[in-house]
């Protein structure tokens, strides 16, 4: 039992008692894994470019823009996410997302709110300053039919990789996750999640995607 004391002051201190327990917590473990992903659908890409984002803000401010004619290669062009060096990306969060979604395909004792925390994908600092996973594969120029507002439709022109592969650089607490857990996660979110316009999350079939087969998965740490 811990003993009372009373110093000079008239002061009463309590002294620690030397036969409590003592917690003990042990460190997190951590494994980072280069995860080889190859689609297994065509990956439709969706920037908000510049010039949407400024309609977007005018809009919100009550400003009328004055009304442009469609440029379609400029909004292909502005609809691409790219490294510095031109190359091709897409937001790693978009794979955490789709991992972390993934956990409804499990029971209960999985959560999205553990996974959040579980889960960590690196990526390389895009143009726009953006975490990216690099994209390779040729993209087209794909047009489609959307409905914007009350019943109206638009055109969209949007990069469109028919075929495409990456490699995903996840960290897990390994303490709290198997590595084959990790995995299942991963080949559940590109089955039946997606990234990208039009997937399967959003009642499309695009942006799927598996570990692809004929790479091996490396171990980093």
């Amino acid at each position: 039992m811990p003993t009372a004391t009373t110093n000079g002051n008239g002061k009463t201190a309590v002294a620690p008692d030397a036969t409590a327990p003592i917690i003990e917590i042990s460190r997190l473990q951590a494994e980072t894994l280069h995860i080889p992903i190859i689609g297994t659908a065509p990956l439709i890409v969706h920037r908000f470019s510049e010039k949407a984002k400024k309609q977007m803000l005018d809009n919100m401010q009550g400003k009328k823009t004055p009304k442009q004619p469609k440029d379609p290669q400029a909004e292909y062009e502005g609809a691409f996410y790219k490294f510095e060096d031109g190359g091709y990306g897409f937001p790693v969060i978009g794979f955490k997302a789709a991992a972390v979604e993934a956990s409804r395909f499990y029971d209960k004792s999985v959560t999205k709110v553990g996974l959040r925390q579980f889960l960590f994908v690196k990526g390389e600092i895009g143009v726009d300053g953006v975490p990216l996973v690099r994209i390779e594969g040729t993209p087209r120029m794909r047009e489609d039919v959307v409905r914007v507002g009350q019943g109206g439709t638009d055109l969209r022109y949007r990069p469109e990789f028919t075929s495409w592969k990456t490699t995903v650089e996840l960290t897990y607490v390994s303490s709290c996750l198997t590595r084959d857990s990790v995995l299942s996660l991963i080949e559940a979110a590109g089955m039946g999640v997606g990234i990208g316009e039009w997937r399967p999350e959003k009642q499309g079939a695009c942006g799927t995607f598996r570990i692809d087969p004929d790479r091996e998965i490396e171990v980093v740490s």
